[in-house]
Parts: structure tokens; C-alpha cells; sequence
């Protein structure tokens, strides 16, 4: 175990390992015993602190996902310029997003067998278009943005930064000559361009 995860606390210990577990052998591959000596803690600190595998898991989505950063860079960053905005909002996104790689292909992986799952995971997006639909709102209603459609808008948005993601989450694979900063620049100018007045 490194210097860092030694400092961390029995909770956190277990949710990454079960995030580096999960995302390397699939749900069913993994048992609560092998996350537990991942984590180098004993099966029953484990149930005690989670109660179950799926709860456990969930418990990482919730704690490491990007709602709350989000929420935090909406109430507190924003200058009221949609370019810089729009910039800050996506490199923010792409940051968390590779930062919480794993989980991201565990929840593209999940395929029905963890029961409510997928509506958890989808809590995130929805968030962060509820955030972008109420910036989109306040910014026609200050004369900075056409007042058409916010949530369309920011869900074409978001689509457009999710989709680069996914290809880099691909090892650019599928764009290997299109690098993640020019692509994020160059995708907001063009946005918020065509949203200005």
C-alpha cells in the first residue's frame, strides 16, 4: 500500500478498491473478500461500513462522481461570460471525468444485474444539466445568450463533451489525431458563438 492510501480511512480504502476491482474484473468477478484485502481491511469492516457489494459501490458513485463539484463551480466560479464559463464548466467536467475513469467504465459496463444502478449513476448527468439549463436561463435573461431553448442547449452541450471523453476513455482510438485542449477550445468558441446575440 502507497504513502497516500495509507492515509486515507477505512471507508475510502474500500471504495477505491472496489472502484480499481470492479472496473478491472466486472461486477461478478469481484468478491467483498478481495476488496477488503485490496484494501488491506478484513470482509467484516467492510459489511459494517457497507453492508453489501452494491451498496459499497454505490456509495463510490456517490462519493466520487461530479455533482457536488459541479454545484460548487456553478454557485461560486462563473464570471458571467458565456466563453470563459463554457471553458471552465468543460475543463472542470473533463478533469472529474478522468479523474473518476474507473468508474465511468463501470457504469458502462452495467448491464441490468445491479438494481438501481443505472438510475443512480444517471443522477450526475441530470444535475449538471439542471445547472447548465439555469446558467443557460440566467444568461438570456441578462442579454448574454439567445433566449431559446436552455435545456436543449445544454444537453447538446454536455453531449458534445461527453462524446470527446468517451473517444479519449477509448485511448483515442477512434480520433487519434484529435487531442482532448484543442478539441475543448475550439468546441467552445464555436458554442457559445452561435448562442451570443
Amino acid at each position: 500500500m502507497d504513502a497516500t492510501s495509507s492515509k486515507l480511512g477505512s471507508s475510502d480504502k474500500l471504495l477505491l478498491s472496489a472502484l480499481n476491482l470492479i472496473a478491472e474484473k466486472g461486477y461478478n468477478g469481484v468478491t467483498t473478500i478481495e476488496i477488503a484485502t485490496a484494501a488491506g481491511l478484513s470482509e467484516k469492516t467492510l459489511f459494517r461500513h457497507f453492508g453489501s457489494k452494491q451498496k459499497l459501490l454505490e456509495a463510490a458513485f456517490d462519493r466520487y462522481h461530479y455533482a457536488e463539484e459541479m454545484k460548487k463551480l456553478f454557485a461560486e466560479k462563473l464570471v458571467w461570460d458565456l466563453e470563459q464559463d463554457l471553458l471552465l464548466v468543460s475543463r472542470t467536467y473533463h478533469e472529474i471525468m478522468n479523474r473518476n475513469r474507473k468508474m465511468i467504465q463501470i457504469s458502462l459496463k452495467d448491464d441490468g444485474q445491479l438494481p438501481g444502478f443505472r438510475e443512480r449513476t444517471q443522477k450526475h448527468p441530470q444535475q449538471l444539466l439542471e445547472f447548465l439549463t439555469d446558467y443557460f436561463t440566467a444568461m438570456a435573461e441578462k442579454g448574454k445568450m439567445i433566449p431559446d431553448n436552455p435545456e436543449l442547449h445544454a444537453f447538446s452541450f454536455m453531449m458534445m463533451q461527453f462524446g470527446a471523453f468517451i473517444n479519449d476513455l477509448d485511448s483515442r482510438t477512434n480520433y487519434s489525431s484529435i487531442a482532448l485542449e484543442p478539441f475543448v477550445l475550439e468546441s467552445v468558441k464555436i458554442f457559445a458563438r452561435a448562442l451570443q446575440p
